[in-house]
């Protein structure tokens, strides 16, 4: 059996995090939704997405397929009821179709040629991109069960005060000195040769994921995620960090996602609630609209490679795109779409060219190629975009 993630139609909500990645890749808790289909399926997962990402991200294709809807969360049951697809069938639940079992591992699941298969239990799904932080608690809890299971942690040195320690879990080659973690309002996960250096006030839910670094001096509260060789410092709440990206100075962010390849500028903040506590609207790119978002504590949402000044600020429920450079005083609007440089006084065009070698040199420190691939996905991001450069 071949496993697929397709992106199905939460993919534009979703921006600007899916201009450069698939659905499948998005982190939400400790893992990637691939690498939780992944754990659950015993399987490798490639995903079905947009052309210009496919040679990034190919796809695997065979003669006997499982699609699945990317943005839908794994648990027992509805892996079950996947698997228990036959060729021809695909599992709905209410108006969204969860899964298809096709030859044609481009099939529409939607298409009239498949039988319809009601799923009766509970489904979760993401489903726009404020999504990633508010549900980052659940997510983590899961991932942590999913992960851990079985196993012991990693020695935790002496020098550290610890809360409610069996929520607490270092891979091999993780480090941790003299720091307070206090897993009583969510579990902590500090992933392989991750380094929290001392003097940290951490009070989960946590995922440091693989080679993250926690300075010295950072006040951190759940749920909250680094990614793999992120590095932050200063104090943050409620956030989603991807991997490479850095906060690594004094400053606030909360209830924010960042995407790869971010830099926040020292002593930056964003604000998470409106004076009026008033419930915050947060741009749409599938909408084209700023819409509710239900929730009054909302902050930053930034694509990849985008980067801030140093003391740069952001209004509560602030949306950027990917390869923005934010850089005047003040604060920018609210939504800054993808290839913009300036700030609150007004945004240009920052070109491909310059765009593309800043990436260049950030990647290089951190050992990691910019290639031609990833010139080509920014490029087009660039054209796509180019709408909302007005």
């Amino acid at each position: 059996m071949n496993h697929i993630l397709f992106d199905g139609d939460r993919r534009t909500a979703l921006l600007p995090f899916t201009y450069t990645r698939p659905v499948g890749d998005i982190r939400i808790g400790i893992l990637t939704l691939r690498e939780k289909w992944q754990h659950y399926l015993k399987e490798e997962v490639s995903c079905r997405t947009e052309a210009y990402l496919s040679g990034k991200f190919p796809m695997k294709s065979g003669a006997d397929n499982l699609l699945i809807q990317a943005s839908f969360f794994p648990d027992p049951g509805l892996v079950a009821a996947i698997r228990k697809l036959q060729p021809g069938e695909a599992l709905w639940k209410d108006d969204c179709v969860l899964a298809c079992r096709s030859e044609d591992p481009h099939a529409d699941p939607k298409g009239k040629g498949f039988i319809r298969r009601d799923y009766p239990g509970e489904t979760w799904q993401l489903r726009n991109t404020w999504d990633i932080f508010s549900m980052n608690g659940r997510a983590l809890e899961a991932d942590f069960d999913l992960v851990t299971a079985g196993r012991k942690s990693a020695p935790i040195s002496a020098t550290n005060r610890l809360v409610a320690a069996d929520r607490i879990f270092l891979e091999e080659g993780a480090e941790v000195e003299h720091s307070i973690l206090n897993a009583s309002d969510g579990p902590i996960y500090i992933g392989r040769n991750a380094l929290v250096m001392e003097g940290n006030l951490i009070r989960g839910g946590l995922a440091v994921c693989d080679h993250a670094v926690v300075k010295m001096g950072a006040k951190i509260y759940g749920p909250t995620t680094v990614g793999p060789y992120g590095k932050v410092c200063g104090e943050i709440n409620n956030s989603v960090i991807f991997g490479y990206s850095s906060k690594g100075h004094d400053g606030y962010l909360g209830n924010s996602v960042l995407g790869e390849w971010c830099n926040i500028g020292a002593d930056s903040n964003n604000s998470n609630l409106k004076n009026n506590y008033a419930k915050v609207r947060l741009w749409n790119y599938e909408t084209r609209r700023f819409d509710p978002t239900g929730l009054q504590f909302c902050g930053l949402m930034m694509g990849d490679h985008s980067k801030t000044a140093i003391n740069t600020m952001f209004n509560t429920g602030t949306v950027i795109g990917v390869n923005c450079n934010i850089y005047v005083p003040g604060f920018p609007r609210n939504f800054v779409p993808s290839f913009s440089w300036g700030g609150a006084s007004g945004f240009s065009t920052y070109q491909p060219a310059k765009a593309f070698e800043a990436a260049r040199v950030m990647m290089a420190r951190r050992g990691v190629d910019f290639t031609e691939e990833d010139a080509r996905i920014l490029q087009q991001v660039f054209d796509d975009s180019a709408q909302w450069r007005k």
